[in-house]
């Protein structure tokens, strides 16, 4: 739904002191997030570490695809730290994203017991189990329809990663956002989608939760 501009450096936006930094919690967040090419998978991977960068952490970002994109698969690791990143590969994630219900089933077990899994859908499939980890099932691409694109799902579940680890500020996301969304009928959408994966987190029960790891809560 959006795309990465580049009229600044990466440098020059990780340097960029002219807005307050979130008050991080954690040493390192390590996130998956997964799903098919054309569901934003990869572009929601560059908000998070521009994100990062505007609160002056230590970022990394390693696309994985199919070589056909818009019906492949696709993931992405990112890790957020305070420190230097030694890798940027993720085998253990703290936070997985699941876009659909092929990512949830792949990327599952990898999760660090007490992590957390955001599922986009309804519910989760009826055979899926993770007693170790919490799980959040959410109509993501429902709500995203309703807001006007189903393409902003992937704006619904970074609201909700927001909201669920407090990792990176929401306003900072919405700052990114609009640096990076000209029209304005888009922006609006996104805005609200922002908005409405965090209302989820603090309306609705979590399936299956557990205590968050050190570092979330």
């Amino acid at each position: 739904m959006l795309e990465i501009t580049s009229k600044d450096t990466l440098k020059e936006r990780a340097h960029d002191t002219s807005k307050p930094k979130h008050a991080h919690r954690f040493k390192d967040v390590k996130i998956k997030i997964a799903g098919l090419g054309g569901q934003g998978v990869l572009l929601m991977g560059q908000l998070l570490i521009e994100m990062g960068m505007r609160e002056g952490l230590e970022v990394s970002w390693l696309p994985s695809y199919g070589p056909e994109m818009r019906s492949g698969s696709a993931h992405c690791h990112v890790c957020l730290s305070k420190e230097r990143i030694g890798s940027p590969l993720v085998s253990r994630p703290d936070v997985l994203v699941a876009m659909n219900e092929f990512s949830l089933r792949k990327f599952a077990h990898e999760v660090v017991s007490g992590g957390i899994i955001l599922y986009n859908g309804a519910s989760l499939p009826a055979d899926f189990y993770a007693p170790e980890v919490q799980v959040v099932a959410i109509p993501a691409a429902e709500i995203a329809d309703k807001l006007g694109s189903t393409k902003a799902a992937n704006i619904v579940l970074l609201g909700a990663l927001l909201e669920d680890t407090e990792c990176l500020a929401p306003g900072t996301a919405l700052r990114v956002l609009e640096d990076k969304v000209k029209k304005r009928d888009m922006l609006e959408i996104n805005r609200q989608a922002l908005a409405a994966g965090r209302r989820f987190i603090e309306e609705q029960a979590h399936v299956g939760a557990v205590s968050q790891p050190d570092g979330f809560a």
